[in-house]
């Protein structure tokens, strides 16, 4: 059942409902990309036990999760968002040496894409876009595969490892850097049972070289085995096809293809000294009017609650749709309630943007899905007279929906 079927009994013109805050998070990633999340399944039931009542799926250049999404998210009683992300790139920024929301790579720009049509309405050209930079994607994981097996040949490692059991064992058909650290970690463990003779392996791998992460932290190996082996100027590192990275103007226009709400994700005091687009709120908050985007979102998690503040506080007064989410789509376990770095809850006033958001986004893909267009005019400027409308819409709809759950035995 589609999602737009699961609401057929929500009527706009008798809708009401209580303005107060659910919580939100609409960034999460799941193995159709990478996740710390085993299953869709294993996301959502974290979201109920959190009471968290509105999800968004994130993945990286696909919309397979959706179905499951939406089907786990209302038998739950929760609602669900529709989201993807891109990684894009800015030529002329490239050349100039500007960093945008990449921290290490000059040009290059994440874009997500919130509130998408589902079932998809993407014409099949424009779908071939997304399926070749995921075939490109694929070729360059399988040519790391073959590297690190002939890193393994040269430190003595009689073992390998093969792109085709990863591919089908590991992931939902995208294989990603952490998928392969991931291969590795399992390979590891699958030889060497005892703390000294793991060890040994990794100063092996490592060539001799010390590492900072508990031995038996899976998260933390992971992304030590990232570092030492994956990452530029390390043995098995690949150059990115610069064809896996369009044009942010192309990602944008995919996007409202999609039926979605462009959104640019901040990274704000994630980075020390911040990136040369975000330095200067007020120009940021310019330069992306003048590309017709309206909608922004930050990942608390990486954001100090006085920084995060002050960012989701002056977008929102300067029209912007704001959202918050936690990403999960590096290994180990972590609240799907979004909070600030550190563990610090979100404040009213935050929980109330955040909410905003997430009911103006709803809006959209629920009028999107009923009229073909939605909190977005023809230009693709956010029609922002509209927004206490938009706001009370996405609210009435969200609570229709929370209020139910089919799956029995959930309270």
């Amino acid at each position: 059942m589609s999602y737009i079927d699961r609401i057929q009994d929500f009527s706009p013109e008798a809708a009401s409902g209580e303005s107060e805050p659910l919580k939100v998070n609409n960034h999460l990633h799941t193995p159709y990309s990478f996740s710390a999340f085993a299953t869709v399944e294993e996301a959502l039931d974290q979201a109920l036990e959190e009471n968290v009542q509105v999800v968004g799926v994130n993945d990286f250049y696909t919309f397979e999760a959706y179905q499951k999404w939406c089907d786990g998210a209302f038998k739950r009683g929760l609602f669900p968002l529709f989201n993807v992300e891109f990684i894009g790139i800015n030529q002329e920024d490239k050349k100039n040496g500007f960093l945008i929301n990449d921290p290490s790579n000059p040009g290059r720009i994440y874009i997500s894409g919130k509130a998408l049509a589902y079932p998809s309405v993407l014409s099949d050209e424009d779908q071939k876009v997304l399926d070749d930079i995921m075939v490109l994607n694929n070729q360059r994981s399988e040519e790391m595969t073959q590297k690190l097996n002939d890193w393994f040949k040269e430190v003595g490692f009689g073992y390998e490892l093969n792109f085709d059991d990863i591919k089908r064992n590991l992931t939902s058909g995208h294989v990603r850097e952490r998928h392969l650290a991931l291969a590795i970690r399992l390979l590891a463990e699958k030889h060497y049972h005892y703390t000294e003779r793991l060890l040994g392996f990794y100063l092996l791998l490592f060539g001799n070289k010390c590492f900072e992460s508990n031995l038996h932290s899976s998260a933390g190996m992971e992304n030590e085995i990232r570092s030492a082996l994956l990452k530029a100027g390390k043995p098995a590192y690949v150059e990115e096809n610069p064809d896996a990275f369009a044009p942010s103007s192309v990602i944008k226009e995919i996007i409202l293809k999609a039926g979605g709400v462009p959104t640019y994700p901040f990274l704000a005091d994630a980075v020390r000294g911040y990136t040369d687009f975000e330095r200067e709120l007020h120009k940021v908050t310019e330069g992306l009017k003048r590309r017709n985007i309206y909608s922004v979102e930050l990942i608390p998690t990486r954001n100090s609650h006085q920084v995060l503040k002050e960012y989701a506080v002056y977008l929102r007064k300067h029209g912007f749709v704001v959202s918050f989410g936690t990403e999960h789509n590096s290994p180990g376990r972590q609240p799907i309630e979004v909070m600030a770095k550190g563990g610090v809850p979100l404040d009213d006033e935050l929980l109330k943007i955040n909410y905003e958001g997430a009911c103006i986004l709803a809006a959209h893909q629920y009028l999107f899905a009923k009229e073909g267009k939605g909190i977005l005019n023809e230009t693709g400027v956010f029609i922002q007279e509209r927004r206490e409308e938009f706001f009370n819409l996405g609210n009435a709809l969200i609570k229709h929906v929370t209020c139910k759950k089919e799956l029995h035995g959930v309270d």
